[in-house]
C-alpha cells in the first residue's frame, strides 16, 4: 500500500482465502461471517482490512479487488490436492468418513483468468469467493483421479469418522511428546470430513472459467504423474 501511494497506483488485487470464514456453513457466499479457526485465515482477513483502509483514502478513484479462492490446485502446485492425488496413485490413500462431503475447489488457470478479468473493474471494493463449480464430493474426487490414470474406480479403504478422529487425537499426543509433525492429526481429519462448499457471485461479473473442473484435474494428474516412474510401476499392479 505504501508503494501504491508513492507511485500513484490506484488498483490493487489481493488474493485472500475462504479460510477467513473458518468452518463455514454450506453455501457460504461473500456475505458470510468472518470466523477463522487458524492464524492463516485470521491474518488473511487482517490483510484485507489493510487494503480496505488504503482504498477508503480515495474511495472514488481507487479499486480494490479481494479474491477469496477455495483450495487451489494445478500443475506445479505441491499443496493439499497434489498430496491427495499422490496418495491415491501410490495406493496409500485412506478414506475417513463416508466420502459424501463436498469440497469446493479452484483450478489455478481459472483463478489466474479471473484475476486478469478483474483488472477491468471500476473504482470501489469488489469481494469475490472463487470456486469452480460444480463441487466434487470426496467420493467423486477420488473416482475422477483414478479414472484419469486408467485405474478402476473401486472403493477405497474407509475408516468411520469417530475412529479417524480418535486416531488423530492420539497422534496429536504423540506429536506433542516427540516434537514430530505427523501427516494425520485431529484437525486434518476434521477438515477432510467437513463439507467445505462455498457459493460465489463471480458469474455476475460476466466471467466464464476457461477450463472445467474435471479437465483441470485431468491436466494436473497428467502433468504431475502420468509419465512418472511411480505411476508406471503402479499401473502394472492394476
Amino acid at each position: 500500500c505504501d508503494v501504491a501511494r508513492e507511485k500513484g497506483i490506484d488498483k490493487i488485487i489481493f488474493t485472500s482465502s475462504v479460510a477467513v470464514y473458518g468452518f463455514a456453513p454450506l453455501g457460504t457466499d461473500e456475505t458470510g461471517t468472518i470466523t477463522p479457526f487458524n492464524e492463516y485465515g485470521r491474518t488473511k482477513y487482517e490483510a484485507e482490512e489493510v487494503f480496505r483502509a488504503w482504498q477508503q483514502e480515495d474511495a472514488h478513484s481507487r479499486t480494490l479487488v479481494i479474491i477469496r479462492p477455495t483450495v487451489v490446485f494445478g500443475e506445479n502446485n505441491r499443496g493439499n490436492v497434489y498430496n491427495l492425488i499422490k496418495q491415491v496413485i501410490n495406493k496409500k490413500f485412506l478414506m475417513f468418513g463416508d466420502g459424501t462431503n463436498r469440497k469446493s475447489m479452484a483450478y489455478v488457470e481459472n483463478v489466474a483468468a479471473f484475476i486478469e478479468h478483474a483488472l477491468g473493474f471500476d473504482a470501489g471494493v469488489h469481494t469475490y469467493n472463487y470456486v469452480d463449480k460444480p463441487d466434487f464430493s470426496m467420493n467423486d474426487l477420488i473416482q475422477e483421479i483414478k479414472k484419469s490414470i486408467g485405474r478402476p474406480a473401486k472403493a477405497s479403504i474407509r475408516l468411520p469418522y469417530p475412529l479417524g478422529l480418535a486416531i488423530g487425537h492420539l497422534l496429536d499426543g504423540v506429536a506433542g511428546i516427540t516434537g514430530t509433525k505427523l501427516p494425520v492429526s485431529a484437525i486434518r481429519v476434521k477438515k477432510f470430513c467437513a463439507d467445505t462448499s462455498f457459493n460465489t457471485s463471480v458469474a455476475n461479473t460476466g466471467f466464464t472459467p476457461p477450463v472445467s473442473l474435471k479437465s483441470g484435474l485431468m491436466a494436473t494428474v497428467t502433468h504431475e504423474f502420468k509419465a512418472s516412474e511411480t505411476l508406471t510401476k503402479n499401473s502394472h499392479d492394476m
